[in-house]
Order: C-alpha cells, then structure tokens, then sequence
C-alpha cells in the first residue's frame, strides 16, 4: 500500500478512504496512520477507515499454518459492508 500510495500524484482536495485487513489488531493504528499521512501530505482528504482481522501466511506465519485463520470471515464482510453503505452516505451529503 506505501509503495502504491508513493506512486499517486500530488493533488487538492481529493477524497480518499483507507481500507485494509492487519494480521494484529494493535498495528491497524500505526499502519493507518502512516498510510493516513502519507495520503494526505499527497493532498488527500481521508473521510473515513476500516480494518478487520485478515488471514496471514507471510515469514514465520507460514511454518505455523497462519494466523487469523478463516478472516475475513462472514461477520467481517458484513461489517465491510456497512462500512461501504456509511460511506457512500458521507459521501452523498458533501
């Protein structure tokens, strides 16, 4: 996501929303908010985020069999999917 978000180009006022699954849920704070700044120093205006737990295989995660198992799960998407509805209307009010 850093490397995609290095790549936009410089704008004004666009509106944009961070969307992600984390393996640990204490690191959706610090990862947000880099991605967040980094937008935003681009001109990005972020109207709202989510995050839910998300299925990982990465490094040492692998020999264990992964973490989060079944994530995103049905709940997961339901919330997702909220989320989605919530933001189009933010949107829709602007």
């Amino acid at each position: 996501m850093f490397d995609l978000a290095d790549k936009l180009p410089q704008v004004t006022n666009r509106k944009a929303f961070i969307f992600s699954t984390c393996t640990f849920a204490s690191q959706v704070a610090k990862n947000h908010s880099s991605l967040r700044e980094k937008l935003q120093s681009k001109g990005y205006i972020i109207v709202d985020e989510f995050a839910c737990a998300g299925f990982n295989t990465n490094s040492l995660m692998k020999l264990f069999g992964g973490i989060n198992k079944g994530r995103p799960n049905a709940e997961d998407l339901k919330h997702a999917e909220e989320f989605a509805q919530n933001l189009k209307q933010k949107l829709q009010k602007k």
